[in-house]
């Protein structure tokens, strides 16, 4: 993938907020006394509220105070309450520096932010299928209560119960600090990853009381969420709390090198102006100043002697995120394996099949987008991206797309090199387990509506799929920014969340008037491609799969590469 133009993205993913239309189901209403609904978790009891058919309890702490002493460790533990506390309002998302909550009623970010929201059918004692959703927003920003990712319609039309954090983010979660301040900072470096590891414990001791299942945990996410996933699917002290998984836009093969975490660190100090051996000034650093830093370290790294030696590291380049610590984290998630521990583990995978449409529009860059743009323009755009490669790659897209055009073709390649190579690899890896299956979906309704100050459609850009898999594309929705004003998008998005949800529930994806989904093998290679029709294709992308295998590009790599 082009990591220089990802890194620009990732700064501006606020741009999200925007460009995601808040369905008109989530919107806020006065409540009648009956609408309450009682939950006892084993810290207390929550109320809650019932609406049209689904409880939902927001602002659920999972676990204790970050703040003060507590900041860079595990949280402490989370104290009991008397009486019924109210679980009525959004809890606080996690520290980042360009928030732009896509919440009602979201207050602002802070320390103290290990809070989740639960969304059921009913506190009825029925065993569910529980569907444990990671946010996107890269490592960086995001939040469990934004609109897009609301979680009613799952739970009223599917009969799941639908579980999502916020957990700590950025410099405040992954900060690697236990090579300088010793065994209380242990797992510093994955602290936000620890932090969804404390929310799946929750789950397993309190979700029966909301009629969920906490031996039927499925984690699942999108983007920076699907990151996080593929390493929970990687980590030992996650391994007792869910069963099958879902990684979806955010192909997680590696994360950050130890070494490299070691001199992120040094950087943050060094701007902060503390020696290391005086590490404990940090605690009382105000945030705004830490947020500073946090966006000021990722070009710093980038001109680092360790990235000139090692060249461009971690899933967000050059920035902060979860470490392979030989701990919590002991190997990277799926390079050049697997990981063993999942092995049993059902899980699906897949991208969109227009990504880039998303980043083109937040990195403003859509030039080549525009009516004019031709195929030499193409062949200059991708020459400081695949260099000597560059003729191969267009060449070998012109043949097997003879009718598109150079903005097409822009928008294949960026698209499957930025997310298709790497959740291939994933697909292949899992296969190579001969274990639990793995299956491998293209999402691919195609939205009308124009990528802005261009006449080019979206198509299925990153983060459209968000709306449908929650099946929030539906009747009396408006039309979303990224998904269009077709009715055939309701089709779709009833696909896609009967597919995961079915998923969730036995492990094998399946819904009505969908042809059966075949797990992924080296010989047939079957993908999903889904839509308002949707279709097994065998083998998808084969030329081009062949050209970027012999090309060797980063993150595509199997044993078995044909």
């Amino acid at each position: 993938m082009h990591l220089s133009t990802r890194r620009k993205f990732l700064g501006q993913l606020s741009l999200i907020s925007a460009a995601i239309a808040l369905p008109k189901f989530a919107s806020s209403s006065v409540l009648a006394e009956d609408d309450f609904v009682i939950a006892e978790v084993s810290e207390g009891k929550l109320r809650g509220i019932r609406k049209d058919g689904v409880c939902l309890f927001k602002g659920v702490p999972y676990a204790g105070t970050l703040s003060g002493d507590r900041r860079f460790k595990r949280p402490a533990p989370l104290e009991p309450w008397t009486g019924v506390r109210d679980a009525l309002q959004l809890g606080a998302p996690a520290i980042q520096s360009q928030f732009q909550s896509r919440a009602v009623n979201e207050p602002k970010p802070a320390e103290d932010c290990l809070f989740l929201n639960v969304w059921t059918p009913a506190n009825d004692n029925k065993k569910r299928p529980v569907m444990f959703y990671n946010h996107g927003g890269g490592f960086s920003n995001g939040s469990g209560g934004a609109l897009d990712q609301d979680g009613s319609n799952l739970a009223r039309f599917f009969d799941v119960v639908v579980v999502e954090t916020n957990h700590r983010l950025g410099l405040m979660a992954f900060l690697y600090l236990e090579h300088i301040a010793g065994p209380e900072y242990a797992g510093s470096g994955n602290n936000g990853l620890l932090d969804i590891v404390d929310g799946l414990k929750w789950v397993k001791k309190n979700i029966a009381a909301f009629g969920g299942d906490p031996g039927n945990v499925m984690i699942w996410g999108e983007s920076g969420g699907g990151a996080k996933t593929s390493c929970l699917y990687a980590m030992p002290a996650a391994a007792p709390y869910f069963n099958k998984a879902s990684i979806e836009s955010g192909p997680g093969l590696r994360m950050l090198p130890k070494e490299a975490a070691i001199e992120m660190t040094k950087l943050v100090f060094k701007e902060l102006n503390i020696d290391i051996k005086d590490w404990k000034k940090i605690l009382d650093i105000p945030i705004g100043d830490l947020v500073d830093v946090q966006n000021k370290v990722p070009p710093l790294m980038a001109e680092s002697d360790y990235i000139r030696k090692h060249g461009v590291v971690g899933f967000v380049p050059n920035n902060f995120a979860p470490v392979v610590d030989g701990v919590a984290l002991p190997n990277d998630p799926f390079d050049p394996f697997a990981p063993k521990i999942s092995k049993d583990k059902p899980l699906m995978t897949g991208w969109n099949e227009d990504e880039w449409a998303f980043f083109a529009m937040a990195s403003h860059d859509t030039g080549a987008l525009k009516n004019d743009f031709t195929f030499e323009a193409l062949q200059t755009k991708f020459e400081p991206e695949f260099g000597a490669d560059t003729q191969k790659i267009i060449a070998t897209y012109r043949e097997t797309r003879p009718n598109a055009s150079a903005s097409d073709i822009w928008m294949a390649v960026k698209s499957i090199n930025m997310m298709g190579l790497g959740t291939i690899a994933i697909a292949e890896r899992k296969t190579e387990q001969h274990g639990a299956p793995v299956y491998l979906y293209n999402f691919g309704y195609k939205s009308e509506a124009k990528v802005p100050g261009t006449d080019y459609p979206f198509g299925t850009p990153h983060a459209m799929d968000i709306t449908f898999k929650f099946n929030n594309e539906v009747p009396g929705a408006p039309a979303g920014f990224l998904s269009g004003n077709k009715p055939e998008r309701f089709i779709a998005s009833h696909h896609m969340a009967e597919l995961w949800t079915t998923f969730a529930r036995t492990g094998k994806p399946a819904a009505k008037d969908v042809p059966e989904w075949p797990a992924y093998n080296l010989t047939d290679r079957p993908t999903m491609r889904i839509d308002s029709t949707c279709e097994v294709i065998n083998d998808r992308y084969k030329e081009e799969l062949a050209m970027w295998r012999s090309i060797g590009r980063v993150g595509y790599h199997s044993l078995n590469s044909r």
